[in-house]
């Protein structure tokens, strides 16, 4: 279970990683105006995080031997067939709506920093 467990986390963890790094490219890209650089960086990772949301909700409906934490998992590791669908399914639902959570922090504090340079640019 722990393995299960981890596996989840690291996945998500990678897809979130490649996704934040891709945001953070377009906000270097609009670093000339900072504050629309980190309304674009929000709403992003807003969108992110119902991507996330809508995978942690659709989860127990999808095959668990099509998800990456199956395909890493070693054959003896693997738990029999009626449990291993609840196992994977819950692991990364787990996965999911942590990140998720993650996700919206990130979001309010790129959407509160483009509140910030928004009201600095008034001033």
């Amino acid at each position: 279970m722990d393995e299960i467990r981890r596996l989840a986390f690291e996945s998500v963890a990678r897809a979130c990683g490649f996704t934040f790094l891709a945001v953070i490219c377009l906000m270097i890209a609009l670093s000339y105006e900072p504050g629309q650089s980190f309304r674009f960086g929000g709403i992003a990772t807003l969108i992110l995080c119902a991507a996330l949301l809508e995978r942690a909700h659709s989860i127990f409906g999808r095959d668990h031997k099509r998800t990456e934490v199956w395909l890493y998992l070693d054959k003896s590791a693997r738990p029999q067939e009626p449990v291993a669908k609840r196992l994977v399914s819950n692991a990364l639902r787990e996965a999911y709506l942590t990140f998720a959570r993650h996700t919206a922090a990130c979001a309010a504090l790129l959407l509160s920093g483009s509140l910030l340079f928004d009201i600095a640019g008034v001033l």
